[in-house]
């Protein structure tokens, strides 16, 4: 059940009806969590600048959407599970792929470290430790990847979490 309705530009506030004015201007349509996010500018600029970010990150396509199906299994965000299966197979992945990363892992032993270690992050990441992050570079990650995971959680946080919150549902064609 649909909590809070996306908006339109024109109903919108005035900084997020700039906001999405831009994504439609460049897209097409900002879809239902960009426009439902359009009730608060702040959350939606902080949004789209942390989206944009994580885009150049130095974690590869596959394995980001590994990591965010691995993330959003957790969150039980279904808009969000939906998108990044499509995302995954059209980054490459394998159904093989997609269902070890919904388990929490993966065939390659060093992207499953880094699985394991972003559900971790989303968990308890009160548990983390030196010898943690010792791990994870000795599986071949370097301090960049590691930092970028914890923005990559913070990203599937936002929007599962406010998938959920606001209602917004899969697409039936999903």
């Amino acid at each position: 059940m649909r909590n809070l309705p996306p908006l339109t530009p024109d109903e919108a506030p005035a900084k997020s009806r700039e906001l999405l004015a831009g994504i439609i201007a460049r897209h097409g349509s900002a879809g239902d969590m960009v426009g439902t996010m359009a009730h608060s500018p702040a959350l939606l600029q902080g949004y789209l600048d942390l989206s944009r970010a994580m885009k150049r990150t130095k974690i590869s396509r596959p394995l980001s959407e590994k990591i965010s199906l691995a993330l959003q299994e957790w969150i039980g965000c279904g808009t969000c599970m939906a998108a990044h299966i499509e995302a995954g197979r059209a980054a490459g992945l394998t159904e093989t792929d997609i269902a070890l990363a919904r388990q929490g892992t993966a065939a390659d032993a060093r992207e499953a470290a880094l699985v394991d270690f972003a559900l971790r992050v989303l968990t308890e990441p009160s548990s983390l430790t030196s010898d943690d992050v010792t791990a994870l570079r000795e599986h071949g990650w370097n301090d960049r990847v590691i930092s970028e995971i914890v923005g990559l959680v913070a990203l599937n946080m936002l929007t599962g979490s406010f998938n959920l919150v606001a209602g917004n549902q899969p697409s039936s064609d999903a």
